[in-house]
């Protein structure tokens, strides 16, 4: 049995989507992967190009309103930013809920002086999300 995880991000624009591409990829059969927003904004065209880079294709992604995964019933809800774990809704007792603070990459590449300089900050935040999603436990702990 596989467990329904949500990756939530204030945008799903960026990191939520990166986490569900991996989690697609690398833990296809394990976890059953979903990624939404506070608010909804577009899938960021470099993070869909760093996680091709990296062999795996985000690019049928949408960004989706948490609202729009209402009727799933989620063993595990991973906030990725400040703000979702701010604003994060109610679960039941039953759901597990992580919150995982990874940087912002279009924020980091902004501050960047060149183009590879500001796809290496997506290219970081991209690996860092790689090890936490393979490292993320099959079944919760119990709390």
């Amino acid at each position: 049995m596989s467990l329904t995880v949500l990756f939530l991000c204030t945008g799903n624009s960026c990191r939520s989507q990166m986490a569900e591409g991996w989690a697609r990829h690398l833990r296809a059969g394990q976890l059953e992967p979903y990624s939404a927003g506070i608010k909804t904004r577009h899938l960021d065209p470099d993070a869909v190009l760093i996680m091709r880079e990296a062999g795996v294709d985000i690019s049928s992604q949408r960004s989706k309103h948490i609202d729009e995964l209402a009727s799933v019933d989620f063993d595990v809800v991973v906030t990725v930013c400040g703000h979702a774990d701010e604003h994060c809704p109610r679960y039941p007792k039953s759901t597990t809920i992580m919150h995982v603070a990874f940087d912002d990459p279009p924020r980091l590449a902004a501050g960047s002086s060149s183009r590879p300089e500001a796809l290496q900050q997506y290219r970081r935040v991209r690996d860092e999300i790689r090890d936490f999603v393979t490292a993320l436990p099959a079944v919760p702990a119990a709390e």
